[in-house]
């Protein structure tokens, strides 16, 4: 019999006995995990009976699977305490009873959860961190394999490696300009700009980037971020370099809110939250718990999602769903809180960065429509309690302001036969204007009343401007105590059609604080005005016709013109000089205008036609505070054109106020660089134009040349005489020049002195009546 072999490689040693796959075995060995890495530890659970036991199996695993890391309570094992018959925590089903050994003596309230492996565990602790149980307990969620290390923490302290600085860009670099210069963010076709703009010598173009968003472009409220639209959610920009800052996952969305100190962002869509499988889990994406939702709260620092909301679309009169106010989460002007109007039953006010509801309660209000937050003037300190305008639709509707967090009702007004209202606040909270619209006895139109607030006062005393006709629109001035109002009465305001030309008045109204009540300033009949835009630092004011296809005015005004004559005049000011200071300073055309902003400083105005409404001259162009046009752009495909907002200044209002005594001084130097910039220009345009001489000359001494090349082929003889440069003209113009060194006026009293001149007249043969003449002059 042939010996046996495998492979040519005889056995003859192994017939009898077995053959050895030991070097097999140990190459293809499966590597089981020994590790805890899937387990965590769960303190703050409350201690329970046996009779408690499923239920709080199941309400654990309830929360565990509502973020996303679901756990099976089949997976879980309670140890009992004898002496007392309640839980000391719960343990995980493969720990041997070694382990539960060492760890129930000293573990109270804990709860071991094993997971299928560590990445689940991973997101589960990243998820349930702090997480609110109940009202009396927060479950806090470590490694199992962290207690076991901080048990045998060696105590012998190590000085860790101090890791190399990596400097990062500043986020306001821009403020620090040089040239002092704004910028502002210009969205055509696929390409989105960041422009420097100043003098003409120092616009420029910052930074540009082609598909940098997919829908459009915003800023953040002090300018720290460019923020861009995505499908898969929204990004946020920054710094020199224009780096990408952070990113929110939240797909399809629309719209997006910042809060006032850019803390946190709200996005919206209008597709609700799906979940699907296999989707990234972690803190900083949507768990099932999230799914149906449309708006989510977003940590700008940490990309954190905080919380989710369902739409609430407001219902009209005939039940019908009503557009979705935006923006739907409304901030306090500290980000401490952010509130939700849910119509017609209450306002639910949430603390940050935690979301949990405020009081563990809603603002119940039946009827409420509408809410806003009183914003932080600059006499407020930081701590100062804040102040809600809410607004009720019930017959009769109601407006009330309430302190918060108090919830005490500072001042209620009842109103009647309203058809709506609409909540004005002054950007320094001094002022609250409530809009109330009512309907004539013949329902055919519409008369509106100012109800306005004076917050700052003992007992909040409220004002009365009765109106005939409708307000389209009301603007407070800017840290000022003048608002304005355009107001019609054209029959065709509720169904302008196309072409048609809606003829409205536009009205100045400021507080006399002696007084206490508004009077009117002065009104501008006839015009076509629907749009109020007042400058960042007040005082100036344009006029614009917005979103017509026929009638595109843009007109300046200076509320303070003659500013510094009512000063001096004070008290003695006649009531038909009331308004007198109100002054056109020039009238503008942009065809078929769809926006007007201001820059930060008040210095400029920007309009623009954005495609986005029609195809007709689409661009932009850029005015001073005069209606003096200093820049205009027809650019195709042309979208958005926004400013960059600037953060409150660091000056005291000390440092402010010695400024403006010292101003002349600083304006030495601006007259300065302004006298070097026209230089510069002028400089610039004269060798342009020295240029094109040159070039001129050279071309006709070009084809001179080129003609006698040619005459002289033919057997012409031809001299070229060169040019002699000649002498420039010289023209002296003299120009006299009158001074008066001094002036002096003498008054005749009597005759006497006169009689004294003649007699001195004889006496110096005439010199003196010359004298007498020219002194009576």
């Amino acid at each position: 019999m042939a010996p046996n072999s495998v492979n040519g490689v005889t056995h003859e040693e192994d017939v009898d006995g077995e053959i050895d796959y030991s070097d097999i075995e140990a190459k293809y060995k499966v590597q089981y995990d020994e590790g805890l890495d899937n387990i965590l530890v769960v303190d703050g659970v409350p201690i329970i009976d046996k009779s408690k036991l499923d239920k709080l199996l199941a309400r654990i695993s309830k929360e565990f699977a509502r973020k996303g890391a679901p756990v099976k309570t089949e997976d879980m094992f309670v140890p009992w305490n004898d002496s007392t018959g309640k839980s000391n925590g719960c343990v995980p089903s493969v720990l041997n009873m070694l382990l539960l050994r060492s760890l129930a003596c000293t573990i109270d309230r804990y709860i071991f959860v094993e997971f299928k492996n560590a990445e689940d565990a991973a997101y589960a602790m990243a998820t349930m961190h702090g997480h609110p149980f109940d009202a009396k307990h927060t479950l806090f969620v470590n490694r199992f394999t962290d207690v076991e290390k901080f048990a045998n923490l060696d105590e012998n302290w190590t000085e860790p490696e101090a890791e190399p600085y990596k400097p990062k860009e500043h986020l306001r670099a821009w403020l620090g300009d040089a040239l002092g210069r704004d910028q502002y963010a210009m969205y055509r076709g696929e390409d989105v700009e960041v422009h420097w703009h100043g003098k003409p010598s120092q616009c420029e173009v910052a930074h540009k980037r082609t598909g940098w968003t997919d829908l459009y472009v915003s800023w953040s409220p002090v300018g720290t971020y460019l923020a861009t639209l995505h499908r898969p959610g929204v990004r946020l920009w920054g710094g020199p370099s224009w780096e990408s800052q952070q990113r929110f996952a939240h797909p399809l969305v629309k719209l997006i809110d910042f809060s006032p100190n850019e803390n946190y962002l709200v996005t919206w869509s209008h597709d609700p939250i799906v979940v699907p499988e296999g989707m990234p889990q972690g803190p900083q994406y949507f768990s099932p718990e999230d799914e149906g939702n449309n708006i989510a709260v977003w940590d700008i620092k940490t990309g954190n999602l905080l919380r989710t909301f369902p739409s609430a679309l407001p219902e009209g009169e005939d039940g019908a769903k009503r557009q979705m106010q935006w923006p739907a989460l409304k901030w306090s002007a500290d980000d401490q809180f952010v509130g939700r109007v849910t119509p017609g039953q209450q306002i639910s006010v949430y603390e940050l960065p935690s979301m949990r509801l405020n009081d563990k309660k809603s603002i119940k209000i039946d009827g409420v429509v509408d809410f806003e937050w009183c914003p932080h003037g600059d006499k407020d300190k930081e701590d100062a309690e804040k102040a809600i305008a809410a607004e009720v639709a019930n017959q009769p509707a109601r407006v009330s302001v309430i302190n918060f967090p108090s919830r005490a009702i500072l001042r209620q007004k009842n109103l009647f036969n309203v058809t709506e209202c609409k909540l004005y606040w002054q950007n320094q909270g001094d002022f609250l204007c409530v809009k109330v619209d009512r309907h004539t006895k013949t329902k055919k139109s519409i008369f509106c009343n100012l109800e306005i607030f004076r917050v700052r006062e003992k007992d909040f005393p409220i004002e009365v401007v009765e109106l005939k006709d409708a307000v389209t629109d009301f603007s407070w001035e800017p840290k000022g105590e003048r608002f304005a109002i355009i107001s019609s009465n054209d029959p065709n305001l509720g169904n302008p059609g196309p072409g048609v030309t809606i003829k409205t008045d536009v009205s100045f109204y400021q507080l006399v604080r002696a007084k206490g009540d508004f009077k009117l300033l002065r009104t501008l009949p006839g015009r076509t005005s629907n749009t109020i835009r007042w400058s960042p630092r007040g005082r100036h004011v344009v006029l614009a016709t917005v979103g017509s296809s026929s009638k595109s005015e843009l007109e300046f005004w200076d509320l303070d013109f003659n500013l510094d004559e009512m000063r001096r005049e004070g008290p003695n000011q006649s009531k038909e000089e009331w308004g007198v200071s109100i002054q056109h300073l020039g009238t503008a055309d942009h065809y078929a205008l769809t926006d007007a902003e201001w820059d930060p400083s008040g210095r400029y105005l920007a309009t623009s036609a954005s495609a986005w409404r029609h195809t007709l001259e689409n661009g932009y162009a850029i005015w001073d505070f005069r209606g003096q046009e200093l820049e205009k752009q027809i650019l195709d495909r042309f979208k958005q054109l926004l400013w960059r907002p600037r953060p409150q200044t660091l000056l005291t209002k000390e440092q402010q106020r010695q400024i403006r005594r010292n101003l002349k001084e600083y304006s030495k130097q601006f007259e300065e660089e302004d006298a070097a910039e026209e230089s510069n220009v002028s400089a610039e345009l004269v060798a342009l134009r020295k240029r094109l001489v040159d070039e001129w000359n050279a071309w006709r001494l070009r084809c001179k040349e080129e003609v006698a090349e040619e005459l002289k082929k033919g057997g012409k003889k031809v001299e070229i005489i060169p040019e002699q440069p000649k002498e420039e003209d010289k023209e002296e113009i003299e120009v006299w020049i009158d001074e008066v060194i001094e002036q002096v006026e003498e008054e005749v009293v009597d005759e006497a002195p006169i009689l004294l001149l003649q007699l001195a007249d004889h006496a110096f043969g005439g010199y003196m009546t010359d004298l007498t003449t020219t002194s009576s002059i």
